[in-house]
This record gives structure tokens, sequence and C-alpha cells, in this order.
């Protein structure tokens, strides 16, 4: 379970989190919606430890652990994965190699031996099959020549590779047709069990008509302001944020 507790959190000197609470049990999706500039990515980069924002005040707890006390590599090996909004590339790094090397660190620190390479390498053939991710890519450079929808579908097949306990998609829609779509979302709910949770952060409805999500935020100003079921984002999706604004009296500056 995760557990954050006035999270105050900044970048560059500017504060951008003011003290926000979120409490995700095993098994729950939740989406989490709002303006531009809100503060949606940097609550992922601050829960999976992206040393250029500093955490000000407030507590992470993940599991009964100090979130805030473990190395981003810790993190990951703890079961916290992050799908990025805009995917990089790393030229000169195989795909093959780079899941390998991820997935050999996170055996090593639960104690495992390194997974065989005739394992691997039929693991890596079950679970590309989960984003028909072809199969050419995967002895690519990491993301290297990939288009917007091959390399959301690759973030989804890391995810499969390494089984996460805890997943953030960031704006994982972005940019993709209702095919890739509805390929990357099918391959998220594949993955999903009574034990993994997920964060999706998203400005949109019809990536939340595949998850379904257990409960959907409304994050405005650096804190979450209104949480309710399913229906919530259906109502963002018809009339905006406007209304959420105005009901709880927030004055959003820019």
């Amino acid at each position: 379970m995760l557990k954050i507790e006035n999270l105050h959190a900044s970048i560059g000197g500017k504060e951008i989190l003011k003290g926000l609470d979120l409490t995700v049990r095993d098994g729950e999706v939740h989406a989490l919606m709002g303006l531009n500039g809100a503060g949606k990515s940097t609550l992922s980069n601050v829960i999976v430890g992206h040393p250029a924002y500093e955490v000000t005040a407030g507590s992470i707890t993940w599991n009964g652990k100090d979130l805030l006390a473990l190395k981003p590599e810790e993190r990951a090996h703890e079961g916290i994965f992050l799908s990025f909004q805009q995917p990089v590339e790393i030229p000169g790094v195989s795909m093959v190699n780079f899941m390998r090397a991820a997935l050999n660190a996170k055996r090593k620190y639960e104690g495992l031996d390194p997974m065989p390479a005739g394992d691997f390498l039929k693991l890596m053939r079950e679970k590309r099959k989960i984003v028909d991710l072809d199969s050419r890519l995967t002895s690519r450079s990491v993301n290297e020549g990939f288009s917007g929808g091959e390399k959301k579908r690759n973030e989804i097949f890391q995810m499969a590779m390494l089984e996460p306990k805890l997943a953030i998609l960031d704006e994982t829609d972005s940019g993709l047709d209702v095919d890739a779509l509805r390929i990357v979302a099918e391959g998220f709910n594949k993955l999903r069990t009574p034990q993994t949770s997920a964060i999706v952060i998203t400005h949109y409805q019809r990536l939340l008509d595949y998850l379904k999500p257990d409960v959907v935020h409304v994050l405005i100003d650096g804190r979450i302001v209104k949480t309710a079921g399913p229906e919530l984002a259906e109502e963002i999706e018809n009339k905006g944020f406007d209304w959420i604004i105005k009901g709880e009296g927030l004055e959003v500056k820019g």
C-alpha cells in the first residue's frame, strides 16, 4: 500500500506540491486528473525519486517502508514502475541487454540468481505478445527509431517483464491513435492482479473507459481537491474543471 501524507515538493526553488494526501491500496487503480501544471507529473517523479525534485515536508510510506529514504533504484526494485510521458531513446543499448540487466538487477535485490538466457528469451517472447510488440524492435536500441505508439507499447512490455507492484502511467495515452490506445490499455489490464495497483495520470476519459479506475482524483495547484468514483471523469470530460475550481472556492494562477 502507498500512503502519502502532507507532501510538499519543489523543483528549482518553486513549490509544486502543497500538502498532497493520497492512499492507494493493493489492487486499486487510481486516476489522477487536473490542469496542466497542477503537479501530476511532479507527483510521479517524486514517488520514483527523481533527483531534480526536493521534498520539503510530508511523508511517503510504501508497504510499511519510508519510501523517501530509498534510492531511485531501490524504489524500482521494491516494485514501483513509471511509464514515462515521453519515453527516451537509449542509442547503443539493445532492448534485450537493457531488459536482461534490469530484470537481473531486480532478482539480485531479491536474493535470486540471474535468470538463465534461455528462460529470459522465452519470457520476452511471452510478454511482448501482450502488447503486440514487433519482435524486430527487441533487437534494436531502446526506443531508437520507434514510433510514438511503439514507445508506449514498449513501456507496457517493460512493465510486463518487471511485474511491478505499483505502476504509474504518466499520460501513456498521449499521442496514441485509437488502435494503439486499445492495445496498450488491454495490455495493462492483462497484467492487473489483486496485489498490484496503479496511478493513471491522464487528461482524457477515453483511456479510463478501458482501464476502469476504482477512484478518480482531481489535482489542482498542488493538492487533491476532489475524489470520487469513475463518474467524476465523465463529468470532467463534459464540463471541464471550472465547476470544481468554483465549487471548492479555489483561485488558480497562470
